[in-house]
Formats: C-alpha cells, sequence, structure tokens
C-alpha cells in the first residue's frame, strides 16, 4: 500500500490512519493509539527532528516523542529516525504512538483488599507490607490506588481516589479512603487538625526511655533526595511524635524494644526518622537504620494498629485496630517479646 498523499495546499497535513493499516505500522506489538502520518515543512528545515515533530504534535510531550523516536516508532520511508537528526522540511513522518507505564497509572485493576469497614462514605483498610499506596515511578501498576479504582469505580471521581493519608511501601496497618468528596474533605479537615488518631507497632534497635516526645521538624535530606531528615532548613514541616516503650528483647543478643507510637502529624517516614535521630532505628529499615542491622527483617518493622476518627457524615468517634501481620509476630517471637504486650 502506498504512503498517503498529502495535499499540497496544506503540507503540514495530519491524518489519522487505522491501527490495522500495517503497511504504515509494521509493528505488530504496538499498543499505543492510532498511527499519525506527518508532513513536514519549508519552516522545519534545519530544525533538530524532534523539535519539528513537537511542533506537529503538540498533544505529545516533547520527551515522549523524544522516547517514540529512540525505540523506533517514529519513521521516514520506513526508516528510524532519531531525534538529533537534521530536518530537510519535505519529509513525511510515521509516528505509531506507544503507552508507556505511566498511562496506566489509573486504571482499575482487580486486587484483594483487607477492608475492615465500608459504608457509602469510607472504608477503612489494613495495607498489607509490600503494597504501594500510590502510582509514582518504579511503580505505575499494582498499587492501592489501582484496587480502589475497580473495587469502587465511582471513586474516580473523587480526587487521588479517595487517599487521604498514606503508609511507606514496607509498613502495614490501617488506612482511611473517603469514596465521596464531601467526606474526602472532611477527613481532610480532621487530619489537619490533628485530630486523627493514628498508632503504630514498632520494633526498634536499643532500649529508649520509657515514654518520650519528639519534636522536630522534618524536609528533605540535604544530600540524599531518597531520605528524609530532621532538619531546621526553610521548607521543613513540623513534625511531633509520641513513643511508648511497651516491652524489651534481643535479637542476636543486640537489645531490641517495642514501642508505641502515637502521631500528632503525618510526614513522610515520620516514625522512621524521628526514631533514628534519637537512636533508635527501627528494625528491619535499610534506609534509616545501620547497614550492618538491616538484615534481620526484610522490612521495617511498623505496622498501623489502630486508627480512630470522627465519622465523616454521622460524626461519631470511630475506632478500628488490625492485629500484627505474621511477620512482624514472628519478629517478636524471635525477640523473645510477648506480642499480648502490645494490646
Amino acid at each position: 500500500m502506498e504512503l498517503a498523499s498529502m495535499p499540497d495546499e496544506n503540507p503540514n497535513l495530519q491524518k489519522t490512519l487505522p491501527d490495522n493499516d500495517l503497511a504504515l505500522n509494521d509493528d505488530d506489538d504496538a499498543p499505543g493509539g492510532e498511527t499519525l502520518v506527518l508532513a513536514l515543512g519549508p519552516e522545519h528545515c534545519g530544525l533538530r527532528m524532534d523539535k519539528a515533530l513537537s511542533m506537529l504534535a503538540p498533544q505529545y510531550s516533547r520527551s515522549r516523542l523524544q522516547q517514540w523516536m529512540e525505540s523506533g516508532h517514529v519513521t521516514v520511508d520506513g526508516q528510524p529516525v532519531k531525534p538529533k537528526t537534521t530536518a530537510l522540511g519535505d519529509e513525511v513522518l510515521t509516528v505509531a504512538p506507544q503507552t508507556v507505564p505511566e498511562d496506566q497509572a489509573f486504571n482499575a485493576e482487580a486486587m484483594t483488599l483487607d477492608i475492615l469497614h465500608e459504608d457509602a462514605s469510607i472504608l477503612v483498610i489494613n495495607k498489607p507490607a509490600g503494597l504501594v499506596v500510590h502510582p509514582a515511578a518504579g511503580n505505575w501498576s499494582g498499587t492501592l490506588l489501582n484496587g480502589l479504582l475497580h473495587h469502587v469505580p465511582a471513586i474516580a471521581a473523587v480526587p487521588r481516589a479517595g487517599i487521604v493519608h498514606r503508609l511507606d511501601k514496607e509498613t502495614s496497618g490501617l488506612m482511611v479512603v473517603a469514596k465521596t468528596i464531601e467526606a474526602q474533605t472532611d477527613l481532610v479537615r480532621q487530619l489537619q487538625a490533628r485530630t486523627v488518631k493514628r498508632e503504630y507497632l514498632a520494633l526498634v534497635w536499643g532500649q529508649p526511655q520509657i515514654s518520650g516526645r519528639i519534636e522536630a521538624a522534618i524536609g528533605r535530606h540535604p544530600r540524599d533526595r531518597v531520605k528524609m531528615a530532621v532538619s531546621d532548613h526553610h521548607g521543613a514541616k513540623p513534625a511531633v511524635t509520641h513513643y511508648e516503650r511497651v516491652a524489651s528483647g534481643s535479637i542476636d543478643g543486640k537489645p531490641v524494644s517495642l514501642l508505641r507510637c502515637r502521631l500528632e502529624t503525618g510526614r513522610t517516614h515520620q516514625i522512621r526518622v524521628h526514631m533514628a535521630s534519637i537512636g533508635f532505628a527501627l528494625v528491619g529499615d535499610q534506609l534509616y537504620g545501620k547497614s550492618h542491622l538491616a538484615g534481620a527483617f526484610h522490612r521495617q518493622a511498623l505496622h498501623a494498629f489502630r486508627l480512630g476518627l470522627d465519622h465523616p457524615r454521622s460524626g461519631k468517634h470511630k475506632e478500628w485496630e488490625a492485629p500484627l501481620p505474621d511477620d512482624m509476630l514472628a519478629l517478636l517471637q524471635s525477640a523473645r517479646i510477648d506480642p499480648a504486650e502490645s494490646a
């Protein structure tokens, strides 16, 4: 089949061709949208090909077009063209749009959710360790958000699918999700007012005092952008953590303590950063703990076990508890700590 002709009166005409037109797209596995045929004009002569293409297909970002060029999905006369190629101004480009993982970030996915409570306004979920809450780089699918969109399709109309607070990927435990915009607004206000009750169980290295209050602002680490840190720099946000030591034990001869932690604020990695800042890093925490102790557990030993809030619709105070997961129960057993002491 011949390449579709471009009328002389409009040399930059964009023509859409059907996906099954194999003469213009010989990549049978190309999962993207409709194939595009774009003609360059004299005004594009001398430009980089990626810049010229971005002028003709402004619906796609230049970086996205560059990716397609590098992967061979932009061709001239059947030959792949590179972003840095200089345009002559008389080429006809064939573009086969490709999907990328980010495009699937807000797709509904069937997922087993451990739901402790559900009504017309909210969901309370016991999140397992290993489940990412919200899509982001490296985790564009298989997240809690994807599962929520499948379980409650109407939640797509609520910003962030109703997610009002998060747990780290390797932290287990309770989260509340709003099913309506009204409920989300109310829950956000409760979080801002610090009236939502969030309690965690954490196993830390060492033996801190019987109870304490850590008030230290948290911001992005100045050198390692993956980490957070206690900071007095501009942009750091106030953070307050209360803790109580409820039991002590040992792992491989090294003392450990089971703490009950209560959050006033909800900063990224707050408990992990605060406890490490006073010398009591969480067992298994490879980001904030000591490297020679990181192998004692496969994740940070942190579980959100109690959640309390005022129901957005009825106004009545509600509380839920989630028992320790099996991996943390086994860890406490190895440390010779009775899980009943955490109650």
